[in-house]
């Protein structure tokens, strides 16, 4: 992170990438905290996610992700950011997307970007994957 502050914003993983920073010895010269926003409600009052975006878009999209990414970075003042919202069961949602369907959205001061993972297994498979995922696709923006 060389001098940098992390945030992490998550919703079906609710706070395993959190668990997973944390059990990292020193990580809190890095790391500020995490938002989980599991609710709508929450995606919009603490991230600021809009909810003409979420009404129209569902929470599980590329630009809930960046929105996601983007708010908890403003939030917590974190140089970089990372987000994740998804479907890990035991249902899809209204909008199409089957379980396993999950975004992750980063954000710092130049780049705000999206990926679609899809990721099989149960519960708490999925929700495992999108952890190990969104904790690599970090790394990889870091470089």
């Amino acid at each position: 992170m060389q001098g940098r502050t992390l945030a992490t914003a998550e919703s079906c993983t609710g706070g395993m990438i959190g668990a997973a920073i944390t059990a990292i010895p020193g990580s809190s010269s890095v790391y500020k905290g995490g938002i989980i926003s599991y609710t709508n409600q929450v995606k919009n009052g603490q991230l600021g996610v809009d909810n003409a975006l979420l009404n129209s878009e569902g929470a599980v999209c590329a630009a809930v992700a960046t929105a996601m990414a983007q708010g908890v970075r403003r939030t917590l003042n974190a140089d970089v950011s990372i987000a994740v919202t998804g479907l890990a069961g035991p249902s899809g949602d209204d909008f199409g997307n089957p379980v396993g369907t999950v975004y992750v959205g980063y954000a710092d001061d130049k780049i705000v970007i999206a990926q679609k993972c899809f990721f099989l297994g149960n519960r708490t498979e999925i929700r495992e994957q999108a952890t190990v995922f969104a904790l690599e696709f970090l790394l990889k923006q870091l470089q």
